[in-house]
């Protein structure tokens, strides 16, 4: 038996040692996890020192490892009452002491420097007896007492002014805490000093052991199973199977060591009999094994890991939804169908903000879920912030969040969050294993709702922009019959302005031919003697029913354009004495306007096949805008030449020019440009259309050069092989 108690006595120095590694593995500096692990190293120390100062047989080790055992003592009732002290101010949010701590460490340093000094206990072996004969030993007790009655307090307070998994922590860590200094106190600071060392006394030191380790059970417990210090699944494995071994010990240490008590009495002796125990306990041990871990893996999966989920795996699921579609109702569903597996709540349901006062609730997944008070939980979660919230870690605060999380049957609520806005909340109830939401679903839901924001408002917006689209192609479809209803009118409105386009040219060139005819009569004095001034005034009126028969001309020929009758009729042209006969009309206008008409007839020039009067109506309509565009005393430039391969006819004014932003319209029938409408308000727009139409379908190319405020270059170019006669 005293093997067996070796056993379970290093067993639980060990468990206390692991246990206390559990913050600093963590990489916490929470002074309440720091005091845990100082708790757990002292209380392995204490095991270890009292077991052993109690056991061993040379009196100068035995004295040593008693003083341990009281000095590791007076520190280990302070850490009790440090980490229950933390506890309690961590769970009530309120701020510690720390003077309050230095001075309960003093105490214990000064206790301690009294053990040293050999004023509290004085140890003498008889037989292993520990004999306290000073009189400052109740000051030990005293001081003991106080430290043990004080952590209680502590997290009897913590216990009952705590809510949720903080009074379900508090809970457990109370019993353990009880239990502990119960079974410590009474057979070490009690039953020592008034029994002798008996039976009786040893088997209540070997409960302050099992003490010892029941409150780091019940602590181990609430680490595994409430997340008091949000350790992973791995550690909280590792610490179910540390407890597996001591278990697995004590069986196969009863089962060895009861049978061969029973059934041999000789100990120093191992007979066949005995041979054949220990052979059948260790085929016993070897048959049970599997068993045995196969039931524990069992038990601690339901009691601690039957929530257990791969976070990486989930977070793939919901990035390959959210990848996989645009359609937000698939992408919630998916969504929360991937995290529902890994959570395992009762429900889970995506809200969305419909304006600054209202929610729109959108899919659901598990149980039936309706908003009870719609305003209440809107304005609650307004004040949210991005922060995840969870009712069972919220202060009670009377109309706060908490009281309309309760109402609503919410036990969790995770913020859409983007960039410029919270789009709504995804709302989660209770796990249906009943235990509480870890830092790991906490990690999961913090990446997955931020890409979920993301994904759901663009699939809102991409389904904002197919309503839109039908309803944008159902205006555009009514628009669109209107249109054809307003273009057959246009139509026919076009052919009737055609028609009188066309009858009102032919109409009009009839007389207009006469009164030119009248007119070059007079002028030739073949009716009489005209003075200068009438002369004049005949030459001004000449030239006006010729530019008047050229705008005629061009309202036929857009007309025969229209109407696909245009046609261009080319014969042999001397093609200088063309545009000396079109200047010789065109002089009197350019001298009355104070402008200088230049023009070199060339002596040598290619005969050309040309339609006679569109080339001449070009000409004219070309100079006649130079001479109407260049302010008086102006140059007009007209050049005609043959390079050998092109024919090329250039008019170049000192005029107004064409703003570079109007130029590429400016052969575009009816169109004008702004500084052009000033200075001549009567043009029509259709002199440079019909001058492009005509050159380019007899072969040639117009030629445009201009600047604004410093003159413009008309003219064309043809190929001498297209137009030789």
């Amino acid at each position: 038996m005293f093997i067996f108690l070796i056993i379970l006595n290093s067993l639980i120095s060990i468990t206390c040692l692991v246990l206390g590694l559990l913050p600093i593995i963590k990489g916490s500096r929470d002074y309440q996890d720091l005091s845990f692990s100082v708790l757990a190293f002292l209380s392995g120390i204490w095991t270890i020192s009292n077991f052993l100062g109690s056991n061993v047989t040379n009196p100068g080790v035995g004295a040593a490892l008693i003083k341990v055992d009281f000095i590791s003592g007076v520190f280990l009732v302070n850490s009790f009452w440090v980490f229950a002290y933390l506890t309690k101010k961590r769970f009530l949010g309120i701020a510690y002491s720390l003077k309050l701590l230095v001075l309960g460490l003093s105490t214990s340093i000064f206790v301690a420097v009294l053990i040293l000094a050999d004023q509290v206990v004085e140890t003498s072996f008889n037989n292993g007896l520990i004999v306290s004969n000073k009189q400052l030993y109740p000051v030990y007790l005293l001081v003991a007492g106080i430290f043990m009655i004080l952590g209680i307090k502590e997290l009897i307070v913590a216990r009952y002014k705590s809510i949720g998994i903080r009074r379900t922590q508090a809970s457990t860590m109370l019993l353990g805490l009880v239990v502990a200094a119960t079974l410590v106190a009474i057979p070490n600071l009690v039953l020592t000093n008034f029994f002798e060392r008996s039976n009786l006394l040893l088997l209540a030191y070997d409960l302050s052991y099992v003490g010892i380790f029941i409150f780091l059970a019940l602590s181990a417990y609430t680490i595994i199973r409430h997340r008091l210090f949000d350790i992973r699944s791995v550690i909280a494995r590792s610490v179910v199977y540390i407890l597996l071994i001591p278990i697995l010990i004590s069986i196969y240490s009863l089962v060895i060591f009861g049978f061969t008590n029973v059934l041999f009495q000789e100990a120093n002796k191992v007979g066949f009999g005995q041979q054949v125990v220990y052979i059948a306990t260790a085929i016993f041990m070897a048959l049970t094994y599997q068993y045995i871990k196969k039931q524990f893996d069992r038990i601690t999966n339901r009691l601690f890991f039957r929530d257990s989920y791969d976070t990486q795996v989930v977070l793939d699921k919901v990035s390959n939804v959210i990848v996989g579609s645009i359609d937000p109702h698939k992408v919630q569903k998916g969504a929360l169908a991937a995290l529902s597996v890994a959570l395992k709540p009762t429900y889970m349901v995506f809200l969305f903000k419909d304006g600054p006062e209202l929610l729109r609730r959108g899919d659901i997944i598990g149980q039936q879920w309706n908003m009870h008070e719609p305003h209440a939980l809107a304005q609650s979660l307004k004040k949210l912030g991005k922060k995840i919230v969870i009712y069972d870690e919220m202060e009670e605060k009377k109309g706060g969040l908490r009281d309309v999380l309760r109402v609503e049957d919410i036990n969790l609520v995770a913020p859409l969050f983007t960039k410029d806005d919270t789009i709504g909340y995804l709302i989660i109830g209770q796990k249906k294993s009943g235990n509480v939401y870890g830092t790991q679903d906490i990690g999961l839901l913090n990446i997955a709702t931020n890409e979920l924001a993301v994904a759901l408002q663009n699939a809102q917006r991409f389904e904002e922009i197919q309503a839109f689209n039908i309803t944008l192609q159902e205006k555009i479809t009514d628009a669109t019959r209107e249109l054809k209803s307003t273009n057959k009118k246009l139509v026919a409105l076009d052919e009737a302005k055609d028609e009188f386009i066309s009858m009102a040219s032919h109409q009009l060139r009839t007389p207009l031919t006469s009164i030119k005819g009248y007119l070059s009569m007079i002028l030739e004095e073949d009716l009489g003697k005209v003075n200068p001034a009438q002369e004049k005034a005949l030459k001004e009126a000449f030239g006006s029913s010729q530019r008047m028969v050229y705008l005629i001309a061009d309202f036929l020929n857009v007309s025969r354009i229209k109407t696909g009758k245009f046609m261009i009729e080319t014969k042999e042209v001397d093609l200088p004495e063309i545009v000396r006969e079109e200047l010789t009309q065109l002089r009197e206008m350019a001298g009355s306007r104070e402008l200088t008409l230049k023009y070199d007839q060339p002596e040598v020039f290619p005969r050309v096949k040309l339609d006679d009067n569109k080339i001449r109506q070009v000409m004219m309509n070309m100079v006649d805008n130079a001479i109407y565009y260049t302010p008086t005393g102006g140059t007009i430039t007209i050049q005609l030449y043959s390079t050998g391969d092109e024919v090329i006819f250039k008019v170049i004014d000192s005029g107004i020019g064409v703003p570079k932003e109007e130029q590429h319209k400016l052969f575009t029938k009816f169109y004008r440009a702004g500084n052009a409408r000033k200075s001549r308000p009567d043009g029509t727009g259709l002199g440079l259309f019909m001058a492009q139409k005509i050159v380019v379908e007899q072969g040639g190319a117009i030629i445009f050069e201009s600047e604004e405020g410093k003159g413009s270059t008309f003219g064309w170019r043809f190929p001498l092989s297209k137009i030789r006669a």
